[in-house]
């Protein structure tokens, strides 16, 4: 069972994550490419909202592969092109992560990879 860590002596989070998580001994880890907007035909959504929520389809849809779940995520990170997408993006994290509250890191960046992509996520996970 994974140790979902917010001490005291450091600041609450700002939204729904653990400052950190503690993974016990002998589990099987997963590591999970940056995801992005894209349906399994190569097709990239158009529109942050669209974009997300299939990050996240596809994030659940590699752990499901590997036998997990969005509970077993100790991190992820991730990646989106404009601060006005932060909002947006909290909201259809914490519906996809379900109560799940993995460590988390937000990043405004530039550009990504394809320019029609706005939102990429990388994600650890392990499971006993």
């Amino acid at each position: 069972m994974l140790k979902l860590l917010n001490p005291p002596t450091v600041v609450k989070p700002f939204s729904r994550y653990s400052q950190a998580v503690e993974v016990p001994a002998n589990c099987r880890w997963l590591h999970i490419s940056g995801q992005v907007g894209a349906t399994p035909d190569g097709t990239i959504l158009e529109g942050f909202e669209a974009q997300a929520r299939q990050v996240w389809q596809n994030i659940s849809a590699i752990l499901t592969a590997a036998g997990m779940g969005v509970e077993h995520l100790v991190k992820v990170n991730i990646f989106v092109t404009s601060a006005e997408y932060v909002g947006p993006s909290r909201a259809i994290r914490d519906a996809a992560l379900k109560g799940a509250t993995p460590a988390s890191t937000f990043l405004v960046v530039a550009a990504l990879a394809h320019p029609d992509l706005v939102v990429e996520i990388e994600a650890v996970a392990a499971k006993a």
